[in-house]
């Protein structure tokens, strides 16, 4: 089995769909709200995975959703 090491970027996507762009200063309620992780160091390093590859991912990871 293959041995890999991905070093790189990691991150969350918070997606919410509009029916349109908003204008600056208007605010639209919506219901749907989704989560996804990607990025392209992230999504290589599952996809490595998914062949069989025996995979390390290195990445920093930070504390943005934490309240100050």
């Amino acid at each position: 089995m293959s041995k890999i090491i991905v070093i790189g970027s990691s991150n969350t996507d918070l997606i919410i769909r509009s029916p349109y762009f908003p204008r600056p200063g208007e605010t639209i309620v919506r219901n749907e709200f989704k989560i996804h992780s990607g990025e392209k160091d992230a999504n290589q390093a599952i996809a490595a995975s998914r062949l069989g590859g025996d995979l390390c991912f290195i990445s920093r990871v930070g504390n943005d959703n934490q309240k100050q």
